[in-house]
């Protein structure tokens, strides 16, 4: 678990210091969804795509699907590993193998370098690249099929946070998730920094309307809490005070996600989770 435990923590700051509060055998599980989202994602998350690599987890999920009791790895590969991981996700808890084939798709837009021309295109991506992975949770924690549609927001929301916060960071990737009625809307050519710059206002008011939506999406999320039993709802409500914070930070000067990444640190994850721990 060594190898699933090191691509969490190079990962994910917030996620990883989170899961700490989870029991192990739940944690562990975590890790081996997580190593099969990061590596994936991280091969079409570069200025120039790996997709080879990702060609070959999409052929070899589609074969694996069709027998998920009988996947055997090819080799020892790090590819292979992470298909492994995510067939034994599936398979152990009965999972939707659509979910996978969703996130993969989200993950093809991405090398297509799409663009998003309404809310609903940019959701679509949402859909798979997150929402999905709230149902995955769903089903590690064992929770109710009440708990679904609140998983879903949940994911919703972080990510999209996540799309507020590396605003900059996918501009160089040749990336916009926002939507171009948004920035018709408020005037803004793109989200460059020279033109945000020139256009503080707009820029402001674009990014206002963006933390709203975060903000409503994380309200309908929070209600899910109620699903998740007490031992298990440390580690998720301290990674959602993790998101809260960042969109605070970048609330009180929208201009900071030019200047730096906006995330919260080791210490103040592990202290939040503390303080929810004695709370709870």
């Amino acid at each position: 678990m060594s190898i699933e435990r090191d691509i969490f923590k190079n990962g994910s700051t917030t996620y990883y210091w989170s899961s700490k509060f989870f029991p192990k055998k739940v944690r562990d599980d975590v890790f081996k969804l997580y190593s099969f989202v990061r590596v994936v994602d991280d091969y079409v998350d570069k200025p120039k795509p790996d997709v080879e690599s990702f060609k070959y987890i999409v052929h070899r999920w589609k074969t694996a699907k069709r027998d998920l009791a009988g996947f055997d790895p090819l080799d020892d590969s790090i590819a292979e590993r992470i298909l492994q991981n995510i067939v034994y996700i599936v398979h152990r808890f009965n999972c939707d193998p659509a979910w996978v084939d969703a996130f993969l798709a989200s993950m093809q837009m991405d090398v297509n370098k799409r663009q998003y021309k309404t809310l609903d295109d940019t959701l679509e991506y949402i859909y798979g690249s997150a929402e999905v992975i709230g149902l995955f949770m769903v089903k590690i924690l064992d929770l109710p099929e009440e708990s679904h549609e609140f998983a879903m927001m949940q994911g919703r929301a972080m990510q999209f946070i996540n799309f507020i916060r590396d605003i900059d960071e996918d501009i160089a990737l040749g990336r916009r998730y926002f939507p171009d009625k948004d920035l018709k809307e408020f005037g803004l050519e793109s989200l460059v920094k020279d033109e945000v710059e020139k256009n503080p206002e707009k820029f402001q008011s674009f990014m206002n309307l963006q933390l709203t939506r975060y903000t409503e999406w994380q309200s309908q999320a929070d209600k899910g809490l109620a699903y998740i039993p007490k031992r298990l709802r440390v580690a998720v409500k301290t990674a959602v005070d993790g998101y809260n914070w960042t969109a605070e930070e970048i609330h009180k000067n929208p201009m900071i996600i030019y200047e730096k990444k906006v995330k919260p640190r080791k210490r103040q994850l592990v202290l939040r989770g503390l303080a929810t721990t004695v709370k709870d």
